[in-house]
């Protein structure tokens, strides 16, 4: 059968609903979602009536056909009242949230329509690896979200990017900084307590670059690399991104961990 019409092949779409859609990486979702022709739709905390850069996002996801759910996600009714609108489930909730997704779970479980959830990961592959007392805590509560998700027999897919590459590009290189004025050096044998949660990007650099966690393990037949999923995404090389900053170094927002 082929689907002439635009609204045949729209009503074919999975819906998508997107938590943290006003986010760094939320944002990016949304507009992944919306190119691809999927009805998409976010859920958001009400804005303050003070708060003009939030009410002009609203303003601007409405104009791009995004249907905006209002709420907070202690209001289960709410949000279980969402879910049943869609199909898919992406949550981009930052680090301090994430053990919020337990209330989503909740409320999936109970909708009971979502064909599938995606959560808050895309970073380490958090059952494989491990990492100093900072950097474990955040990787444990990650895996409680995995089993929740597991236990619950909720059709998922965990989404382990690793690292994206312009964040430890900028951090390492600098390349926006012509001259640094200071030079930060780790192990000098001078013992100094960083505090929460300041001491979670070292022990990540370390898990990284000192450990070498992300390339300890093996792709199974369980996991399917992106680049197979994609194949015909043309994917930006560390050489071309390092040639993008010698003309104009792009500035990554920086992950929130506290």
């Amino acid at each position: 059968m082929v689907l002439n019409s635009n609204d045949d092949e729209k009503n074919t779409k999975s819906k998508i609903l997107i938590f943290a859609a006003n986010g760094y990486l939320g944002k990016f979702m949304v507009k992944a979602s919306l190119s691809m022709g999927h009805p998409t739709f976010v859920y958001v905390r009400p804005p303050k009536p003070n708060d003009s850069s939030k009410l002009q996002l609203f303003n601007d996801l409405q104009s791009l056909g995004v249907t905006i759910f209002q709420g907070e996600l202690d209001e289960h009714e709410k949000l279980v009242s969402a879910l049943k609108e869609v199909d898919i489930v992406i949550s981009t909730l930052a680090v301090p949230q994430h053990l919020e997704q337990l209330k989503i779970i909740r409320a999936i479980k109970e909708a009971n329509n979502i064909k599938r959830f995606i959560p808050s990961e895309f970073g380490n592959e958090v059952d494989r690896v491990s990492g100093l007392p900072p950097f474990e805590a955040l990787l444990e509560n990650k895996r409680k979200i995995r089993r929740a998700v597991e236990e619950e027999n909720i059709p998922y897919t965990f989404v382990s990017a690793n690292a994206f590459a312009s964040y430890f590009v900028d951090c390492l290189l600098h390349p926006n900084h012509k001259t640094l004025p200071h030079i930060t050096i780790y192990g000098t044998g001078q013992a100094k307590a960083l505090p929460f949660p300041d001491n979670i990007p070292p022990a990540v650099l370390h898990n990284i670059f000192i450990k070498g966690d992300q390339m300890s393990f093996e792709i199974t037949e369980n996991d399917l690399e992106a680049s197979k999923l994609y194949p015909e995404y043309k994917y930006t090389s560390i050489d071309a991104y390092l040639d993008l900053c010698l003309l104009d170094a792009p500035k990554p927002k920086l992950a929130t961990f506290g």
